[in-house]
């Protein structure tokens, strides 16, 4: 009897996009169009940290992107493009390494258009938490999808127009009036810098403390662990202790919001709290080089390059005029100065 050969050549091996457990539908409620869901992936082979890079991205892209998706190098970009449709895939997000340059193309399928940002710098999520004396990552922090802010890209050039639009439907949209504040956990902000061009691309983590009460008892709110009190005298010892007030000013100081609802244990609703940022990572700088039309093709919207070139032709240009009025200014002056020659031999 002859065997059937199975032939997986081009086959993309990628498990369901993560979904809630209560079925959530895939159309926006704010939009009514279909939920962002995203591949992050790669276009060439990629050394150790910016694979790491890569999964720390597919993290941030949580949960409505392929956590576990498997790439292989005869892959192309059509077989990608062939599994999105079906799995309601909206963005592509494509890492590429190359000898000079680290890239990252965010592509919206099937048609585009493709925005290439060229990464100056990066750091990776454990980077982060390495630094931080008390790193913070709870274990449901990734269950929602992050809030999306934009600084500085208020301009009138198409490219940052289309930079703009491209990552706010990156993620959900949110409606104020009906968003749960327990599922704004995460934040993720870019910052345009209009001098030098770069993008500061950061992923912080929302975290809300009540105004006035101390670390001390936030802790045993919290995690409902019996205190230490073998070296008190009273109970009351405890809440006492190294001063009631002098943990929790420093929450004071920072941003305030009075809440609607109660979020956790010890936020309650009507009360104020203060929100804490902390960064997790990864952290990226990056420029915007390149938009085109189609998806990785097409015609070329914006070319950084291109205006550079053009910024030195024209820099060429006036330096070259500039040269140029000298001379003529120079060879009038010698004329001057031979007419007065001639006037001063005419007198004697």
């Amino acid at each position: 009897m002859g065997r059937f050969k199975n032939n997986k050549k081009g086959r993309v091996n990628v498990k369901p996009i993560a979904m809630k457990k209560n079925n959530q539908a895939n159309v926006d409620h704010v939009t009514g169009d279909k939920i962002p869901k995203s591949f992050v992936f790669s276009r060439t082979k990629l050394p150790a940290s910016v694979k790491q890079l890569q999964m720390d991205l597919r993290k941030l892209m949580l949960p409505y992107t392929a956590l576990s998706l498997k790439e292989k190098k005869r892959n192309t970009l059509r077989d990608f493009l062939n599994v999105s449709g079906p799995m309601g895939v909206t963005h592509f997000l494509m890492l590429k390494k190359t000898a000079s340059a680290l890239s990252l193309r965010v592509a919206r399928t099937p048609q585009g258009p493709t925005l290439t940002f060229k990464i100056h710098q990066y750091s990776l999520a454990s980077d982060i938490a390495q630094s931080q004396l008390r790193p913070r990552c709870p274990p449901d922090l990734f269950k929602n999808p992050p809030l999306i802010v934009l600084s500085g890209f208020g301009t009138q050039e198409l490219h940052l127009k289309l930079a703009t639009i491209m990552f706010q439907n990156i993620f959900p949209a949110i409606d104020i009036n009906t968003v749960k504040l327990s599922t704004c956990q995460r934040l993720v902000l870019l910052n345009y810098n209009k001098d030098t061009k770069l993008i500061d691309f950061r992923h912080y983590s929302i975290r809300l403390q009540p105004v006035g009460v101390s670390r001390r008892l936030r802790k045993f709110v919290e995690k409902h662990e019996v205190p230490d009190l073998r070296n008190l005298q009273d109970v009351s010892d405890f809440v006492t202790k190294a001063g009631y007030g002098s943990e929790s000013e420093g929450d004071e100081e920072g941003a305030t919001v009075t809440l609607s609802s109660d979020i956790g244990r010890v936020n309650r609703g009507s009360t104020k709290s203060a929100v804490k940022l902390q960064e997790i990572g990864p952290r990226m700088t990056m420029q915007l080089v390149k938009v085109e039309e189609g998806l990785c093709s097409g015609g070329i919207i914006f070319d950084e390059s291109e205006n550079g070139d053009e910024k030195i032709a024209k820099k060429k240009q006036n330096e070259d005029s500039e040269e140029e009025e000298g001379e003529e200014g120079s060879e009038e002056e010698e004329g001057e100065e031979g007419s007065e020659e001639e006037m001063d031999e005419d007198l004697e």
